[in-house]
């Protein structure tokens, strides 16, 4: 029986993998799964739903809150279904008279010490514990109140996107186990025993603030109950809908699910079926929507023929047609390159396509350039020429495969948190860690670590330190010969260079900052992996070696035989949600769609076929190049899309200065940001939740 995955369904416990396969028998249902797979499971495949509270298929099975019991035949008692692996030939009931009473009785002391507040509570009608009373026919409950519970523990408000309220809690530790299985923070633990026991956040009395919870949303998405409840939900009500979207914020790619009421969004949830999150998240895509209907949203365009003038309101037609006119006359006066555009690598792929359309085949030139050049371009070059790509070689996924990870000018848990909550869990599986980056980062302080080097080298050595490494490797014969052989070619002269002296850890200390002997032992780490990874991030790639820096990594990989399977590979990990896709559409001044050189005349040939108009067989200009000519006088009309220049690029009164010389800015964004401050022509942009089109992530 193969596994049929539906997003929207929870089978109670995680899939197993196994070659081998077991046929056992559920409520007179033959049932064939992986050896390995809970009863939960199983039944669950089979579309025979066992009640449950503490079980979920996000996390490892846990076995307290006893519903899900059932009966086995041949044992005695009445084991968990969730805790319970399969066997050939087993045969299981998980109903019938006995469990129903069990049950019941189970549900009538969880509802004795919960409030009872239903028709006013937030999770109405989104409630496991109001579900599990229904599944298992509980119509009244003997025991009233009368005892000692905990009905008036004190709620925690301090969360800003979320309310602990600990009356409603049934200790089922699903929070806590998904802080630690899923995230991988370890900030709420279960504190007292029997009656006593509750979620305490922190070291004991912290609220959720004070404690090192991350505000991932996690625990809520575990919770199934309204102990941990959104607050826009309390706000709000329970959404009434829901559409499947990708996050706007890194470059990992979350899918989520945007709930809303009529068209008011009401909470993002991540989704399960996810290929890049698998039902995680972090604070940015969980809670951080609020943009999206701020108030100071413009949603109209405006004009003005001074940046001294007040914005004049206009309709889109006199808008674009303003700005239409003030180009056209720019480049009557100052010539074809006169004018350019900026792309912005947190649009979709498909409005990037068809900003440098428009500069290609409107203004007719190729001054189209955007951030994601200067953030990741030797990723390209340097991939393209030493592996032919210029994306990383593995998913995310790849991660839980990998033996030693290597992590070069990145931190994960900071710039890109949901593959650090991956990643950490590989490495408390006992993966071995190398940190190189002169900063001691989170990656280095994850619980249960084993086996970890810091390699806290001195900024801007970064090529010196992966010679290092590969010395280290080729000297002491730790390379692939099979791989090598196989799959590459300029070896020989790589080695050579790399066996000189100058290239030792020893000859390269006093550069480095790093001690010889750590250095060898990471190398050594990496080598002799089954499976070695490397992931880099703005560390490697912002830096005038950047490139070089790409081809080392690569180098060093092939060297070793780390590319073309799982748990192995080079891989870059972008900032900005769709910085691959920017790069892919062909937003670089020098480069069409595709990374197809403007001097091609086959390539050009083919895009003037279907645009229709001759395209510039000569490189344009680059952002600072822009900004140079503009003072110069030499460039006078810019259209920037989505991307702040003048709050986010360097040497701020330079900057300033470009913008200020300018006969026609056109910026197209969300908000007048500080790029605005210096534009004729605002034009409004959508928010990720407002369009159709597609990003492409660091995978």
């Amino acid at each position: 029986m193969i596994e049929y995955f539906d997003p929207n369904k929870d089978y109670g416990t995680p899939a197993r993998q196994s070659d081998k396969q077991v046929t056992l028998d559920i409520d007179g249902v033959s049932i064939t799964v992986a050896e390995g797979t809970s009863i939960m499971r199983a039944a669950a495949l089979a579309d025979i739903n066992i009640p449950r509270l503490c079980a979920t298929d996000s996390l490892d099975a846990f076995g307290s809150c006893r519903l899900c019991a059932a009966e086995i035949a041949g044992r005695r008692g009445m084991p968990s279904s969730c805790t319970t692996p399969v066997a050939e030939g087993m045969q299981v009931i998980t109903q019938n008279g006995k469990l129903a009473k069990l049950r019941r009785n189970l549900m009538e002391l969880y509802i004795s010490d919960h409030p009872l507040d239903c028709l006013t509570c937030a999770s109405n009608g989104d409630c496991e514990l109001q579900d599990m009373a229904g599944a298992v026919g509980l119509r009244e409950v003997r025991y009233g109140y009368a005892g000692e519970n905990h009905l008036q523990a004190a709620k925690d408000e301090s969360n800003p996107y979320f309310t602990f309220d600990p009356a409603k809690c049934i200790v089922c530790s699903r929070c806590v186990r998904a802080c630690e299985e899923v995230q991988g923070t370890f900030a709420l633990t279960i504190q007292g025993r029997g009656f006593d026991s509750k979620v305490s956040a922190g070291s004991g009395g912290q609220d959720f603030l004070a404690s090192d919870c991350v505000s991932c949303g996690a625990c809520v998405q575990a919770c199934p109950t309204a102990t941990l409840m959104e607050k826009s939900v309390i706000e709000h009500g329970q959404p009434e809908h829901s559409i499947v979207t990708t996050c706007a914020y890194c470059g990992v790619g979350c899918s989520f699910e945007a709930q809303m009421q009529g068209d008011k969004l009401v909470r993002m949830v991540p989704y399960k079926g996810g290929q890049a999150n698998h039902g995680h998240s972090c604070i940015k895509g969980r809670f951080a929507f609020g943009y999206a209907t701020h108030k100071d949203r413009v949603t109209r365009p405006m004009i003005r023929n001074s940046i001294q003038e007040p914005w004049q309101v206009v309709g889109w037609d006199e808008a674009v047609q303003f700005a239409a006119d003030k180009l056209r006359t720019i480049q009557d006066r100052h010539g074809r390159e006169s004018i350019g555009g900026i792309t912005s690598s947190r649009c979709t792929n498909e409005e990037t396509y068809l900003v440098q359309k428009l500069i290609r085949a409107a203004f007719r030139n190729n001054n189209t350039d955007t951030c994601a050049r200067v953030c990741h371009s030797p990723t390209g070059y340097g991939l393209k020429t030493t592996l032919g790509e210029s994306a990383g070689t593995q998913t995310f996924d790849s991660v839980m495969q990998a033996d030693t990870i290597v992590v070069i000018g990145a931190n994960p848990t900071d710039a890109h948190p949901v593959f650090g909550s991956q990643l950490r869990r590989r490495l408390r599986q006992g993966a071995k860690l190398i940190v190189a980056d002169p900063r001691h980062i989170d990656l280095l302080d994850t619980p249960h670590l084993g086996e970890a080097y810091h390699l806290p080298l001195r900024p801007g050595t970064n090529v010196a330190l992966i010679n290092a490494m590969a010395h280290v490797v080729i000297s002491e014969g730790l390379e692939d010969p099979d791989f090598i052989g196989r799959r590459t070619e300029g070896y020989a002269q790589w080695r050579e260079f790399i066996l000189d002296p100058v290239n030792s850890p020893e000859n390269l200390a006093e550069t480095l900052g790093v001690d010889p002997e750590t250095v060898r032992a990471a190398a050594r780490a990496y080598a002799t992996a089954a499976n070695g990874a490397i992931y880099y991030g703005l560390g490697v790639t912002e830096h005038s070696q950047g490139s070089t820096m790409v081809m080392g990594i690569a180098n060093l990989a092939l060297a070793t035989g780390n590319i073309g399977r799982e748990g192995v590979g080079v891989n870059p990990l972008r900032g900005q949600n769709n910085v691959q896709g920017s790069c892919d559409m062909g937003s670089f001044p020098h480069e069409l769609p595709g990374y197809q050189h403007v001097s091609d005349a086959a390539a050009r040939g083919r895009f003037e076929a279907m645009w229709n108009v001759p395209i510039d067989d000569e490189p344009g200009l680059r952002i600072p190049n822009m900004f140079d000519a503009a003072i110069a006088g030499t460039f006078k009309g810019l259209y920037v899309q989505g991307e702040d220049i003048a709050q986010s690029d360097p040497n701020t009164q330079h900057v300033e200065a470009a913008l200020t010389s300018l006969e026609c800015l056109i910026v197209q964004d969300i908000f007048l940001n500080e790029t605005a401050k210096f534009a004729h022509v605002f034009l409004p942009g959508s928010s990720f939740l407002e369009k159709n089109g597609t990003f492409t992530n660091a995978e």
